[in-house]
């Protein structure tokens, strides 16, 4: 075993001292060591307590000191008041690694806080995890160092998949969960206050760990998230998917100050993000948690949409075919040579051959009638996948069924899955430790497939673009008026509508007269972002009149705002068209893009797309344009029932340059929006027609 690698000597100690370790095992400092003897530990086990000689027949040492010599591994079940004073004693002893079970820590408040600071120096260059955390076990060696009382079972089923949770209970929950179906782990680690060891620190860990394929995260937060970045890369390359379940969707997230793309981005939109980037797939339930990974673990690769349902069970089928269909999965009938060897296998006119589910009415449950349809299906060109629906019929022969399609599993990498209609565990259970996820709900059918669809779909990061730089450092701090604004996006190279700046009613007339018939006149203000809310804009206005409008305007905003706007924008009026929404957003986990639809209804219908900003650089044309595919108004950009399409190029050039505004002006950019970015017919380009900008201090 490597001696400088700390956490491979946590997670495969050959010694554990467990400080504070109780003689009563129904006690919680009595479980460590119960729990190491009861499932195998091989290596050394000292407790340590000064009242005790004995537990459990092992030698018990009155402290640290008496230790016969360094252990790898210090479980420090004391209370928060005294654990450091063990850290502490346990590092100047050379161990690598202490679990701190105890809470009171940051999670308590700013005396807990005080603890946690003062357990951090204890430790030294020493490891910790926790405090606050249940441990760790690690299936794969029989190695547990936990004192969580779900760890009773005499046996747990052994797998590839590997837990890190950042709730201590949750580690319990999915390891009592996952025994009784079926679903083999490998790794359970609970990271909780994180004071040292990190949740990216166990992603890096387990990709490198042969006996894991996919690793399965409970998240409340990303505390560090370029580590996390680098390591959910590091497993994705390694063909190790990670599925992430992050409670929080419904906080509020921090609102910008003033535009609109913080209240539309959001924190929980901006881990929708970060995940998407690094290929982390997102369990929408706690339940998919577990579902998805099921899946996952067999290795085998979606590459489409397409699935075969096999059902000897009408009712069941309908649910799982309709449950694919809400989620863009296709279930397409038989082709002709598929359905050819269908009917080969059955006589009689029961079977429904023609049509998806494919209803084989498996008359008695006959293997071989069961193995030619699974192959017929695993064989057929029209498939991506097979889900096998097991009804009441099969509840009397388990094994009979299980084994007939595991012989099939070999002939192909396609997926198999199975839904098993009546309320059976142990046959789902049996079907699983078999090669087959077996789930007892359409929807879970869905999710896992869904996941595995992710998995075949994510690519690496498209690499940066860097646009040549562009000199900023003239541009004041603070929030810009809107003319100030556009002229700060038309040095990146973005489209802007013409205008003209005036203070009076004659200024305004001759500007209206220049820039054509109509025009649109708005007030021109660094404190009144939204314009519209108090009057201060007006669109379509004929030339002629817009001495008198612009009167009328600045009474409005003033009875309204209870300021009398003096500065106005004249400016040409944009038609046709498409509103779009290209706004800037940061928080902890980085800074993302956003784009959607746009308009005063941008907050309304929220149809939107975010992307993470790289380290260093701007987007790439590539992601820039999957961007605009993905929202649900794209279709009114590409031509939708007559419309001429957009200048999809050109918004996509927009994009890039807004990208690369935002990278070159780094922590001095805190807001930027352009809202709306009018999309004009393809070959006339765009154009932002307003925008809001928020600086820091001038650079430099």
């Amino acid at each position: 075993m490597n001696p400088v690698n700390p956490i491979s000597r946590l997670m495969r100690p050959r010694s554990v001292a467990v400080i504070g370790a109780s003689a009563d095992a129904g006690k919680t400092a009595g479980r460590p060591v119960a729990y190491l003897r009861k499932h195998g530990f091989r290596g050394d086990i000292y407790p340590v307590n000064p009242r005790v000689d004995h537990i459990d027949g092992l030698r018990c040492y009155p402290d640290i000191a008496s230790l016969p010599s360094v252990p790898d591994v210090g479980i420090v079940l004391l209370g928060a008041e005294r654990a450091h004073k063990a850290v502490q004693e346990l590092a100047a002893r050379g161990t690598a690694a202490a679990i701190v079970l105890a809470s009171g820590y940051s999670e308590t408040g700013e005396e807990g806080a005080r603890r946690q600071a003062q357990l951090i120096e204890a430790a030294g260059s020493m490891r910790i995890l926790g405090p606050n955390t249940i441990g760790l076990v690690n299936l794969t060696d029989g190695i547990v160092l936990s004192a969580s009382g779900a760890l009773e079972m005499d046996h747990f089923p052994v797998g590839s998949v590997g837990v890190v949770s950042q709730s201590g209970g949750i580690l319990g929950a999915l390891l009592s969960r996952a025994a009784p179906r079926g679903i083999g782990l490998s790794k359970l680690i609970s990271t909780s206050n994180e004071v040292d060891l990190d949740i990216a620190d166990f992603i890096d860990h387990l990709a490198d760990d042969e006996a894991t394929k996919v690793i399965a995260l409970y998240v409340e937060s990303v505390r560090h998230p370029e580590r996390f970045r680098q390591a959910a890369l590091k497993a994705a390359r390694a063909g190790k998917p990670v599925v992430a379940f992050k409670i929080g969707r419904s906080e509020a997230g921090a609102k910008a100050a003033v535009s609109h793309t913080g209240a539309l981005a959001g924190a929980d939109r901006m881990y929708d993000a970060l995940f998407r980037e690094v290929g982390v797939i997102r369990a929408q339930t706690f339940g998919d948690l577990l579902d998805i990974p099921a899946a996952l673990s067999t290795g085998r690769r979606l590459r489409g949409n397409r699935v075969a349902i096999l059902t000897s069970t009408g009712g069941a089928g309908t649910l799982v075919s309709d449950s694919y269909g809400v989620s863009g999965f296709d279930t397409p009938a038989p082709d002709d040579a598929t359905a050819a060897r269908l009917r080969a296998l059955q006589t009689g006119d029961h079977a429904a051959l023609d049509r998806n589910p494919i209803d084989v009415t498996l008359a008695g449950l006959q293997p071989d009638l069961l193995r030619g349809a699974i192959r017929a299906l695993l064989e057929s060109p029209s498939y991506d996948a097979l889900t096998i629906i097991v009804g009441s019929s099969s509840l009397a022969m388990p094994e009979l069924m299980a084994s007939a399609i595991q012989d099939c599993l070999p002939l192909s990498d396609k997926p198999v899955i199975a839904f098993v209609s009546p309320h059976a565990p142990e046959v789902a259970a049996l079907l699983t430790q078999r090669g087959v996820p077996a789930f007892a709900s359409a929807e879970s059918c869905t999710a896992a497939l869904t996941g595995m669809l992710q998995t075949h779909r994510w690519s690496e990061p498209a690499a940066a673009t860097h646009g040549t730089p562009v000199c900023v450092h003239d541009i004041p701090g603070g929030s810009l008026n809107e003319a100030e604004c556009k002229q700060l996006f038309a040095r990146f190279g973005i489209p802007c509508t013409a205008e003209t700046v005036v203070n009076t009613p004659a200024e305004a007339g001759q500007a209206a007269r220049a820039l054509g018939e109509r025009v649109v006149l708005k007030i021109l203000s660094g404190e009144i972002t939204h314009k519209s809310d108090v009057g201060g804009v007006a669109v379509n206005v004929p030339a002629g009149q817009i001495g008198e409008r612009l009167d009328a305007m600045a009474t409005e905003v003033h009875s309204k705002a209870g300021v009398k706007p003096t500065r106005f924008l004249v400016q040409e009026m944009v038609s046709g068209g498409t509103e779009l929404i290209l706004g800037m957003h940061r928080d902890v986990l980085g800074t993302a893009i956003l784009l959607g639809m746009g308009g005063i209804t941008a907050e309304l219908f929220k149809d939107t797309t975010l992307r993470m900003l790289p380290a260093q650089g701007g987007l790439s044309r590539e992601v820039a344009a999957g961007m605009v595919r993905e929202l649900k108004t794209w279709p009114l950009l590409d031509g939708y029932r007559g419309r001429p399409k957009a200048d999809v190029e050109a918004l996509v050039s927009a994009i890039v340059a807004f990208s690369q505004m935002t990278a070159q002006l780094g922590e001095r950019l805190i807001e930027a929006e352009i809202n709306p970015l009018f999309v004009l017919d393809e070959g006339r380009g765009v154009k932002a027609a307003d925008g809001v900008v928020v600086l820091a201090g001038a650079a430099g």
